[in-house]
């Protein structure tokens, strides 16, 4: 079998599939891994075939950007070039996703960012399924994981504003979906006929029912499948620096925001320095995308460094409850103090808190040294957060989510190829 996945976004958004593609390898099927060119070497590192995609994730006017608050502008203009830039975009991102999976898929499987590739699908008469890293769907158990917050509205609350979520952005991308649909010389569909095509679209969801159980009031083809951990990178080697400076006192604490792009980079890095300094513990302050520096020789600035190796020799985890994070911060069994910024931020926050792995979030725009520091000495020494977290811990690592999606795989294949209907 030869599995096309198509993973947009940022590195968080990327890294979850390689361990996928590993899997689908072991079980001796031919994997791809379609990205933006700056994640090539974390694709073939893991050993799946890279191909690009068009774009820069990085570029202030790039959709990815977008969708992690950068500003293109606001007013009747600024949506203007929103969904001018989205229709350009994924016009090319569709053809980008047509010429890898005509040139080596029997199956497509797509990250939420990447559900254009259904159109595409059925262009070209494949199976494809959803491996959405987040929750996507109405359901009266939680709110929406990109509504912004983590509180519950109730269910009828919570139900209402899944629809108005999945609304608002089927409102957004009609236009990209109607080129895209032209393009490809498929049939235009409303609104609502393309809701009707994709109610038996089976998704499987990469988390864990441990952080986030199933709802009950999801349709048949909408599963939890488990985390998808990234796979093991075997050429890395910690550097000589941080080994040294993780031997010369207690476990640190570790600072990092991933791949959100800051404009205040230096006075961020002075407020991390001032909070862990209050907190009195050192600092393992990862750069990221923020380029965050430390500032004093209690801490140390660090580049990319897997989560899998550097967790577990921390003492406590500050980040921004971005979903890959999350899940390696509870595998490790550290205490968390998440400082949401954005999008499923929030909601992935208040899951950890809900879970009993650490204090309350501290939401970045209140963010204060004050603030972070109390929160660090709240993680460090409050031992019930850290005999939560490694409960958790030794849950998660019972489960096998990567092999559920690749046994949800090969029934959706053997099923289509006994459709008579892909036969005539």
């Amino acid at each position: 079998m030869r599995v096309v996945i198509v993973a947009v976004g940022t590195r968080g958004d990327v890294a979850p599939y390689t361990g996928l593609a590993a899997r689908f390898a072991q079980e001796g099927h031919e994997v791809a891994i379609a990205a933006y060119r700056p994640f090539a070497e974390l694709v073939t590192s893991a050993g799946a075939e890279f191909v690009a995609l068009p774009g820069d994730p990085r570029s202030a006017t790039s959709w990815t950007q977008v969708q992690h608050g950068s500003k293109i502008g606001t007013g009747p203009l600024g949506l203007a070039r929103l969904m001018r830039l989205m229709t350009e975009e994924m016009v090319e991102l569709a053809e980008a996703i047509r010429l890898a999976a005509c040139e080596r898929a029997d199956v497509l499987l797509l990250s939420m960012p990447a559900t254009l590739g259904y159109h595409v699908a059925e262009h070209l008469g494949l199976p494809s399924m959803g491996v959405f890293l987040q929750p996507a769907f109405p359901t009266a158990e939680h709110p929406p994981s990109l509504l912004g917050f983590g509180r519950s509205l109730g269910g009828l609350g919570n139900r209402l504003a899944g629809h108005l979520v999945l609304g608002s952005m089927g409102a957004i991308f009609a236009r990209a979906i109607k080129a895209v649909r032209a393009r490809l010389d498929l049939p235009a569909l409303s609104p609502a006929e393309l809701t009707r095509a994709m109610s038996a679209w089976p998704v499987q969801h990469g988390y864990s029912p441990t952080l986030l159980p199933r709802p009950r009031d999801w349709r048949q083809g909408l599963d939890v499948a488990g985390f998808l951990w990234p796979a093991p990178d075997p050429a890395w080697r910690p550097p000589r620096e941080l080994l040294e400076f993780l031997d010369d006192g207690p476990p640190p604490v570790y600072v990092g925001f991933g791949s959100r792009v800051f404009g205040d980079a230096p006075r961020l890095s002075r407020l991390v320095d001032e909070a862990l300094a209050a907190a009195g513990v050192r600092g393992v302050i990862q750069a990221g995308w923020a380029d965050l520096r430390a500032r004093s020789t209690r801490s140390i600035t660090i580049g990319e460094a897997p989560h899998s190796w550097l967790f577990p020799r921390m003492g406590a985890l500050v980040h921004h409850a971005g979903a890959g994070t999350s899940a390696a911060g509870l595998l490790a069994g550290r205490p968390t103090v998440s400082v949401p910024v954005l999008a499923d931020q929030p909601f992935w926050a208040s899951r950890l808190t809900m879970l009993g792995v650490g204090p309350k979030p501290v939401p970045h725009r209140k963010l204060t040294a004050e603030r972070l520091a109390g929160a660090i000495r709240a993680a460090i020494g409050h031992q019930p957060y850290r005999e939560r977290a490694l409960e958790l811990s030794a849950r998660l690592r019972a489960e096998d989510g990567a092999g559920q999606v690749v046994a949800a795989v090969e029934r959706l294949v053997r099923t289509a190829a006994a459709d008579p209907r892909r036969q005539s």
